[in-house]
């Protein structure tokens, strides 16, 4: 692939955001402007999401709902010869379409890469939480969908592109990409909400989220994971 001519096309799952999409909408309209490629994949959503993203004249695509099949639809419909997967609470940092063209540019052997991320909160363990999901990514070549992977489309379909399975769909995609190249980390931070964890309690979801971890790297069906998660 020639980097210097890399489209971006950026990929968001939906479901039930009414409220949340005119903000998220109004963040990605200067990447429009950029050229960059806008599909938001709509899950089944009853409260009109996917009918406000048409008024505002992005592109929807509708999917069986699961965040692996939504993202998968999106892929099959972009042109980019780039892909980033971002989630609807994730705000991507200015100029990410060129900070993602550098870092690939800049690492002609990465074929996929991702942001640090930050997590917004009145909890000061919040900022610990995403210092220590930037190294443990660092330090294992795995990202995770708080992160905004991107990946280029021919690595991606060599990937398999996402198991179909409820969670950790990042998690194993990642560990597919990084038998085909390192990825690319872009120190640029990604804002996501920590509203998760202020609801449940900061430590009871980190607790959490290692248990889900390490009882995948198990080998625990994602499934019944998924199960523990909700």
């Amino acid at each position: 692939m020639a980097r210097k001519i890399m489209k971006l096309s950026i990929i968001i799952p939906i479901l039930n955001e009414a409220h949340r999409i005119p903000k998220l909408l109004e963040r990605l309209t200067p990447l429009v402007r950029n050229n960059c490629e806008i599909i938001l994949v709509d899950g089944g959503s009853e409260d009109n999401s996917a009918d406000i993203v048409e008024r505002a004249g992005f592109t929807v695509e509708r999917a069986a709902c699961g965040r692996a099949r939504q993202m998968n639809a999106g892929a099959a419909r972009a042109t980019g010869t780039v892909l980033l997967f971002l989630h609807a609470d994730t705000q991507l940092p200015d100029k990410a379409n060129l900070l993602v063209k550098q870092a690939l540019s800049n690492n002609p052997s990465s074929c996929w890469g991702r942001f640090d991320v930050c997590i917004t909160g009145r909890p000061i363990m919040l900022r610990v939480v995403g210092y220590m999901m930037n190294l443990r990514s660092r330090l294992t070549s795995i990202a995770t969908g708080d992160q905004a992977m991107f990946v280029t489309q021919t690595a991606f379909t060599e990937a398999g592109c996402f198991p179909d399975q409820p969670l950790m769909e990042d998690v194993e995609l990642s560990k597919r990409l990084r038998t085909i190249s390192h990825p690319a980390c872009i120190a640029s931070c990604v804002v996501t909400s920590g509203r998760r964890w202020e609801i449940h309690g900061v430590w009871q979801t980190i607790f959490l989220m290692w248990r889900l971890r390490w009882d995948y790297w198990r080998g625990i069906p994602a499934s019944q994971l998924a199960k523990t998660y909700q």
